[in-house]
């Protein structure tokens, strides 16, 4: 590619003589230009972007300027073009000075007729090319890293800072021209945020290791104001083309607002939302600590399970709220009954537990039972209203009744029958006759191995609808037992059975595959349906050939992978993130929907949730039910996040106009539950399709006016 090259000197034989080795130079070829004039030079260069120049050679002794005054007229116009001057000898000062002014270099006069000079053009283009190519990458780099939102500081090898982006600015509260210089450790103060002791920068290890370093967990940084956040970063080395250690770079990003929201989905994970007691994971915990203590201390510890007697009439007679209210002042007296070394948690509904931690006899366990009926029974004031409750408690004790948590809450549970059998408002210890509960699983058991032969199994479906619309977009599947004998019976009683005994596994597979046939057949009907939904146990989820089976029913099917959605609970999930994670993507290469179910009654990790290619979260019925008092912030929380993520938000359990109302209020995209439909045989189902489900959203929009 030839480069154009402006010759400006009024002598006429030094223009031909540069001109005509320019034109026999093997460095070329070059276009040459040549003005006589400063001021026809300014002129051309007002056209320098039509038609660039790469290069000028000027003589600075013209007829119309002279001197250091015709460079800094040209240089205005010309910064960006590589500049040679045209001198003598005698000029050497003036030739140094425009060099400082910005000129390439310089050719001597009556030298002209050398290779040097098609060399020394050829050097300053290239030159130039490569400093406007460095110019234009840091350009780029510095509106990256500006544009980020991780934090951004690098120093030179002695940890003086070099350089901070806007975000490390306003984390650290220092702008980068004041920064410039400073030691690491004068910008950012680190401490630990348990002990307040100091953390040494990683930059300064990167320095001394020459390798990558980690920032310590729990650091925090403070800022130039004495403001505080946690951070998480990482530092590397910086080198040189040859290898050489010449700096360093840290990039850390503020946690404060992730870690008080890991903090918060903690505390709910092992918190009931409505009373703010430990749920029954914490209780587990509980139970499995104290059990430690009383091994180590040869003593003994007692589990109380308390139910509320005739709850289900003054929650049915005064309403939810009430309800509600009525369980807080119950959850607050219980809390006062005990000291603070027991625990007091919400089961959920009107189920309480009691761990009486450091229970010496059953005496003990007996008195506070008898505190716990006494107090429970006197009035309590709801709103305007005088309410009287009673309860029945079990009772189970450590060593003697069971050895481990579940075995005490089940027996305490046991204990509670009794109780309640016995006229309720007392208290009952458990005794090894009354476990009844294993009788029945025994037979439910026996029963599950022949109901498979015998197809006694049925799917019910429930749909799923568009709270903005009121379409129904899917139907999850749900399993029933039509049982020759016993009748119609709900999953809640066989299938944790069939999850203890292992016939979960050919059961999930049987409800796959006829799930995926139905949606098949309605489809085929020609009736619009986005996927059928089926949920999937931890136990199938957990098998090698869990994904083969997914392909299998679809192929044998032949429904599409994208009308399949695939619910997961949100526990079995991260029991192993790393592994469930992996299965995940699995499914997702197969083009199924995953569903995560029962979102907010465990604990996940939000960088999990991220990682998993998740399509639906499915907020559970519980935080709905509750979702006008504290429930209805989590709500919306999980609502926007879920939009933030790409991810729909389907709420379970809506009984409510008001539910459905503050759901819609908050962009929540679907939902289902008794207010739209019970779920109902594959032919009502049908009919629903048929003819729609008369919404209460068609009424909200008759009423409103708009569905947005």
């Amino acid at each position: 590619m030839a480069n154009r090259v402006l010759i400006i000197t009024g002598n006429s034989d030094d223009a031909a003589t540069l001109e005509d080795v320019l034109d026999r130079a093997q460095d070329g070829p070059f276009l040459i230009e040549w003005v006589t004039s400063l001021a026809q030079a300014l002129q051309r260069l007002e056209s320098h972007r039509k038609e660039p120049i790469d290069a000028i050679m000027v003589d600075l002794d013209l007829p119309d300027s002279q001197g250091l005054a015709t460079f800094d007229q040209l240089f205005v116009l010309a910064s960006s073009i590589p500049i040679l001057t045209l001198s003598t000898l005698e000029d050497d000062q003036q030739t140094w000075d425009a060099i400082q002014r910005g000129a390439q270099g310089c050719l001597s006069k009556g030298h002209f007729n050398s290779y040097l000079v098609p060399q020394s053009l050829r050097n300053i283009i290239q030159r130039k090319a490569v400093e406007e190519a460095l110019f234009v990458e840091k350009a780029r780099a510095s509106l990256t890293l500006n544009s980020i939102s991780d934090a951004v500081i690098s120093t030179d090898l002695q940890g003086n800072v070099d350089y901070l982006n806007s975000a490390a600015e306003h984390m650290t509260g220092w702008q980068l021209d004041e920064a410039h210089g400073l030691p690491i450790d004068s910008v950012m103060h680190l401490v630990n945020d348990k002990s307040r002791e100091a953390v040494a920068n990683p930059i300064v290890k990167v320095l001394q290791h020459d390798e990558s370093k980690l920032l310590a967990a729990g650091t925090i940084l403070i800022r130039r104001d004495g403001s505080e956040s946690a951070i998480e970063d990482s530092a590397a080395p910086i080198h040189d083309s040859a290898g050489r250690l010449k700096g360093a770079v840290m990039v850390f990003h503020d946690m404060t607002a992730a870690h008080a929201m890991t903090e918060k989905m903690a505390h709910l994970a092992q918190h009931d939302a409505l009373t703010n007691l430990p749920n029954r994971a914490l209780l587990n915990d509980r139970i499995n600590q104290a059990i430690a203590l009383a091994e180590r201390r040869s003593s003994h510890l007692a589990v109380l399970f308390l139910d509320l007697d005739n709850f289900k009439h003054i929650n049915d007679s005064l309403g939810h709220g009430v309800g509600d209210q009525l369980l807080q002042a119950v959850a607050l007296r219980l809390s006062d009954c005990v000291r603070s070394s027991d625990t007091v948690s919400r089961l959920g509904g009107d189920e309480f537990v009691v761990l009486l931690s450091e229970s010496h006899s059953a005496d003990d366990a007996a008195r506070t039972a008898e505190k716990i009926l006494s107090i429970l029974a006197m009035s309590h004031t709801i709103g305007q209203q005088q309410l009287h409750i009673t309860s029945s408690i079990g009772i189970s004790t450590y060593p003697n009744d069971a050895t481990d948590a579940e075995g005490l809450i089940k027996n305490a549970d046991t204990a509670m029958y009794l109780a309640k059998e016995e006229g309720r408002n007392n208290y009952q210890f458990f005794r090894q006759e009354m476990n009844v509960h294993a009788v029945e699983r025994q037979l439910i058991e026996a029963h599950l191995r022949t109901a498979m032969e015998n197809s006694e199994f049925i799917l019910h479906y429930q749909p799923k609808i568009d709270l903005h619309s009121g379409r129904i977009t899917s139907a999850e599947a749900l399993i029933r037992w039509q049982h020759p004998a016993w009748g119609m019976i709900l999953p809640a009683r066989f299938i944790p059975v069939a999850e203890a005994c292992g016939l979960i596994v050919p059961l999930g597979r049987w409800v796959l595959l006829q799930a995926c046939a139905q949606a098949k057949r309605w489809e085929n009907c020609g009736y619009a349906l986005d996927s059928v939904a089926v949920n999937i146990s931890a136990l199938e989820f957990r098998r090698k050939d869990f994904v083969d089976s997914v392909e299998s029913a679809l192929r044998v099917t032949g429904l599409k992978p994208n009308n399949l959605q695939l619910e997961i609970t949100e526990s079995v999930l991260m029991r192993d993130a790393q592994a469930s994670a992996t299965i995940l993507q699995q499914l997702k290469t197969l083009g199924v929907q995953l569903a995560v179910d029962d979102f907010g009654t465990g604990y996940s990790s939000l960088s999990y949730l991220n990682q998993f290619p998740i399509d639906v979260l499915k907020i559970d019925r519980s935080f709905v039910q509750d979702i006008h008092n504290s429930n209805g912030i989590i709500v919306s929380a999980v609502i926007a996040m879920g939009n933030s993520l790409k991810q729909r938000v389907i709420a379970e359990g809506i009984e409510e106009t008001a539910q459905l109302e503050f759901l819609r209020s908050h962009h929540c995209s679907e939902g289902q539950g008794f207010l739209f439909s019970h779920p109902v045989s594959a032919e009502q189902f049908a009919n629903l399709l048929r003819s729609g489900i008369s919404s209460p959203i068609n009424t909200l929009y008759q009423t409103t006016g708009t569905l947005g």
